[in-house]
C-alpha cells in the first residue's frame, strides 16, 4: 500500500471541496471495497477524506410517501429497517444476498453504489486493463468470460457491475442525491447514475470530480409482490451469475432489472409490457442485442429460466 495523507470530514460540502482541492483524493466509509483494491495497489489515493463523522446515517421519509437513506447506512440496517422490509422487500432481499454478515455490518449505501467490477483482469495487475490503465487494452476479450458481460458491453471492456443492491434500486426507480464542490445540491435517477463502458471504461458513473452522495432516495412505495433471485456458484458470499429483481403486480404487470449481466443494472422498460405474457417474451427484448461469448451464453437462457420461475412465484 502506497503512502496517503488522511483527514475527517466535518461536513458534506467541507468533503467535496477537499476532494477537488486533492485531485488524487478518496472518501471513504465501511472501505470494504477500497482498502482491498489499495492493498493491490489498483487505487493508489494520495489522500483519504474519512466521511463516517458525516451526519448522513439515517432512513426518513420523504413527503412524497418515500424513504431517504443517507448515504452512511449501513447495508445490515437498511435490510432490516421495518419500513423497507414492509413496503421495498426487493430491496432488503437484494442487500441480504450480498457479501456477508461481517460485510453488511461496515458497508454503506453510497459505497455498495460505487463498488468496483470484480472482473478477475482488473484485479490481476500483471495484465493489461483499461479500466484499471485507459488505452492497455482488454484482457477479458479472448480470455475467461464466464463472469462477465454479455450485453451493453464495447470494445474496450465487457466487465460486469456487482451490485446486488443497485440491481434493486433500479427496479425501483431510485434517485441518488449528491452535493459538488461548490456546496451544490443535484439528483441522478440511479438509471443515469452507472455508465456504459463505451471507450472510456474507466469513468464508471455520472459523478464529477469531488462530487459526495450524500442520500438515496425511494419513490413511494409500489406495491406487488417483490422478489429478488439471484443465481451463482455458490450459496453464499459469491457475485451473481444472473440476478433478476422483479416487482410483479396482480394484473401481471410490473418490473424488472437484470444483474451480472452487463457494466450497470439492465432494465430495458419496454420489455416490461411483456411480463404478462410470460418470461420468454420479456426476456427477447430485455436482451435484445446481446454479444456473449461461448464461455458466457448460458446466461441468457439462465436470464429467461430465473425471470420464469420469479413470475411463477409471484403467481403462487
Amino acid at each position: 500500500m502506497k503512502p496517503f495523507t488522511y483527514e475527517r470530514a466535518t461536513s458534506a460540502s467541507a468533503a467535496a471541496a477537499a476532494a477537488a482541492d486533492n485531485p488524487g483524493a478518496k472518501f471513504i466509509a465501511g472501505g470494504t471495497n477500497l482498502l482491498d483494491l489499495m492493498k493491490l495497489q489498483i487505487e493508489a489515493p494520495s489522500h483519504l477524506i474519512d466521511v463516517n463523522g458525516l451526519d448522513l446515517d439515517k432512513i426518513e421519509p420523504t413527503q412524497d410517501g418515500g424513504l431517504r437513506i443517507g448515504a452512511l447506512v449501513r447495508n445490515t440496517d437498511l435490510a432490516a429497517d421495518k419500513r423497507v422490509r414492509k413496503d421495498y422487500g426487493l430491496l432488503s432481499r437484494a442487500l441480504l444476498a450480498g457479501a456477508s454478515g461481517q460485510l453488511r455490518n461496515k458497508a454503506t449505501t453510497a459505497g455498495n453504489l460505487l463498488q468496483r467490477t470484480r472482473c478477475p483482469y482488473f484485479y490481476d495487475t500483471n495484465q493489461p486493463c483499461n479500466k484499471r490503465q485507459p488505452g492497455s487494452g482488454c484482457s477479458a476479450i479472448g480470455g475467461v468470460t464466464r463472469q462477465l458481460a454479455v450485453i451493453g458491453s464495447s470494445d474496450a471492456c465487457i466487465a460486469t457491475n456487482p451490485s446486488d443492491m443497485a440491481v434493486a434500486m433500479r427496479a425501483l426507480d431510485a434517485m441518488v442525491e449528491t452535493i459538488d464542490p461548490a456546496g451544490a445540491a443535484r439528483r441522478i435517477p440511479v438509471a443515469d447514475f452507472h455508465r456504459l463502458p463505451g471507450d472510456t471504461p474507466q469513468v464508471e458513473t455520472a459523478l464529477q470530480p469531488g462530487e459526495l452522495i450524500t442520500a438515496v432516495t425511494l419513490p413511494k412505495p409500489v406495491g406487488g409482490k417483490q422478489i429478488y433471485h439471484k443465481v451463482r456458484d455458490r450459496a453464499s458470499y459469491a457475485f451473481a451469475l444472473i440476478s433478476v429483481a422483479a416487482v410483479v403486480q396482480p394484473d401481471g404487470s410490473g418490473r424488472v432489472a437484470v444483474g451480472g449481466v452487463a457494466h450497470k443494472p439492465w432494465r430495458v422498460e419496454a420489455a416490461e409490457g411483456e411480463m404478462p405474457h410470460g418470461a420468454k417474451a420479456v426476456a427477447e427484448k430485455l436482451l435484445a442485442g446481446a454479444k456473449p461469448t461461448d464461455e458466457n451464453a448460458f446466461k441468457l437462457p439462465l436470464v429467461e429460466r430465473t425471470l420464469a420461475a420469479v413470475l411463477a412465484e409471484a403467481r403462487a
